[in-house]
């Protein structure tokens, strides 16, 4: 039987009592902290792009507490390093944990390659992650070529690869990073004229490559999927991820006893790193609805 004394617990000085808790195994095995099916889910995202994954689960799940977490302050994750974004993920569900939340979504692609392996070992809580709708995309296309939008983070990354090899033979898959466009969906008043040349730089050689089939690999893209289509043409079929992990956070949900059934209203609540006034407005608009942002 492992057990800890003084001179072992001391390199974990830092850990959160969670986290450390998780690395204290026990003969049966990792202990489990208690989780009660009203307890509400934690979902965060680099930015406002899991506000679109957020209102799947809403509608999919309308009786389950939610709790979102914008960390605008350091948007976006894609240029910056797996180090980075791994210390910022840990950061925020550590304070999801606080709010005794019972599972978490990692509605951010880029999160997901940089942290979610990680935190999936560290925290002893169902963590749900996101990747790029490759297989849908797949099973669509016609012409067996497909095209991914994502950061460059997402398209650098390990778990990305991975994906991709596993089409290998069966699709050609085109990758596209696309800088400039969470900048400018992050803006409080996003410029339509600078989305679209950004557009029309990125699309038109995916399509001269024979793609028809583009898969958006950042959250923040499914709020211009209309300006994506426009670009691209009725012809080519776009497709996203939100409602594939709206469903898979409530099979997580069900296999654990955690869905709540009661007949109550849901809250949903917001919380961001970057201006609280600021915030409100954004994610305001993005939500469609006025909301009050508090600081994380």
């Amino acid at each position: 039987m492992r057990r800890y004394c003084r001179r072992t617990l001391y390199p974990f000085i830092g850990l959160s009592l969670y986290r450390l808790a998780k690395l204290q195994c026990e003969p049966q095995g990792v202990r489990r902290f208690k989780m009660s099916s009203s307890s509400p889910v934690g979902v965060f995202d680099s930015g406002v792009g899991g506000l679109s994954i957020l209102a799947r689960i809403h509608q999919l799940l309308p009786h389950e507490s939610l709790l979102y977490v914008a960390d605008s302050a350091h948007a976006p994750y894609g240029p910056k390093g797996d180090a980075f974004i791994l210390e910022r993920s840990r950061a925020i569900v550590d304070f999801l944990i606080t709010k005794d939340v019972k599972a978490i979504v990692v509605a951010c692609n880029t999160a997901t390659a940089a942290a979610v392996k990680q935190l999936r070992a560290e925290y002893a809580i169902p963590i749900i992650g996101m990747e790029p709708a490759i297989k849908p995309a797949a099973e669509k296309s016609k012409t067996g070529v497909i095209g991914v939008l994502a950061t460059e983070g997402t398209l650098a990354s390990d778990k990305f690869v991975e994906l991709k090899n596993r089409f290998d033979g069966k699709v050609e898959i085109i990758t596209q990073p696309c800088p400039g466009l969470v900048e400018e969906i992050e803006k409080l008043e996003p410029d339509e004229a600078v989305i679209d040349r950004l557009l029309r730089q990125y699309i038109p050689p995916l399509l001269d490559k024979g793609v028809d089939t583009l898969v958006l690999g950042c959250t923040h893209y499914s709020y211009i999927e209309k300006q994506v289509q426009a670009v691209a043409g009725k012809t080519v079929a776009v497709i996203d991820t939100d409602d594939a992990v709206a469903r898979r956070l409530s099979s997580v949900l069900e296999e654990k006893a955690l869905l709540n059934e009661a007949d109550v209203d849901s809250a949903v609540v917001f919380y961001s790193s970057g201006n609280p006034e600021g915030q409100s407005k954004l994610v305001s608009r993005c939500w469609g609805a006025s909301v009050t942002v508090q600081a994380f």
